[in-house]
């Protein structure tokens, strides 16, 4: 059988994590060394950036690169759920890893230990899931007439993304939307990227994600399942850190 070439599920996730992680240095260390070089009591703003032009440019190239990390989240969270055996361990495990992450992110873009009004990515992920499940629990009621699908493919739809909103998870709303737009168009590749580009345009650079994404080739690759469930938490509490350890531990950048 001839072997399939392109990139694998790991080196999608490789390239995820290697984006958000760039875009949370940018976010959580840059963005405090902008706040306490007088960002926010600039009188003359323009003149501010002139004088701190080098960083404020490292700065915006960095979340720019971290743009392309979502997405591609996105389209591994749909083919983890196209492909798992146990949707109910997927989604616990989801879950448990919303709750161990969100002391580590609040730390990070609100400097405090607990900050109940903005939530880590892992909650938007879980709930697209739950949104995700929904639509196939809908689907397998063989009873249940085309119209009515709808219906409640659309009142689940909206529950997802009102959960998201009143969460204020990161990226909200519109993220649960993107991951459904991706799950809806999941059987016609073409289709799919063509739907992520144009869902994701939201941000300037996100929809250069696809281009990895367009090389998937189906393949798990190496073993990576529990990598990123420990690399998220890990790594904005070493970014935390450093920040601590540079003295702009309680900045907020959030």
């Amino acid at each position: 059988m001839k072997e399939r070439k392109g990139i694998s599920g790991s080196t999608l996730k490789i390239i995820a994590i290697i984006t958000m992680l760039i875009d949370h240095i940018g976010a959580g260390v840059l963005g405090r060394l902008l706040v306490v070089r007088g960002m926010n009591e600039a009188a003359d703003l323009n003149a501010w950036i002139d004088a701190n032009s080098t960083l404020v440019i490292t700065y915006q190239m960095m979340r720019f690169v971290g743009r392309l990390a979502f997405p591609i989240f996105c389209f591994l969270l749909i083919e983890g759920f196209e492909h798992t055996h146990d949707v109910k361990k997927y989604a616990l495990r989801l879950l448990s890893f919303c709750l161990i992450s969100e002391i580590p992110f609040d730390l990070l873009f609100n400097g405090k230990i607990l900050e109940s009004g903005y939530q880590n990515v892992f909650f938007t992920l879980f709930i697209g899931l739950m949104v995700m499940w929904g639509f196939q629990a809908v689907e397998n009621q063989e009873r249940f007439a085309k119209f009515k699908k709808v219906i409640f493919d659309a009142g689940i739809l909206a529950a997802g993304i009102l959960a998201a909103e009143f969460l204020n998870t990161d990226y909200a709303g519109i993220g649960v939307a993107c991951i459904v737009l991706l799950y809806v168009f999941r059987k016609k590749k073409s289709y799919q990227l063509l739907a992520g580009c144009i869902g994701f345009s939201w941000e300037l650079t996100a929809p250069l994600a696809f281009i990895p994404i367009a090389f998937y080739n189906g393949k798990r690759g190496l073993s990576l399942k529990y990598f990123f469930y420990i690399f998220y938490p890990a790594h904005l509490l070493i970014l935390y850190i450093i920040c601590w350890a540079m003295g702009m531990g309680p900045i907020a950048v959030a």
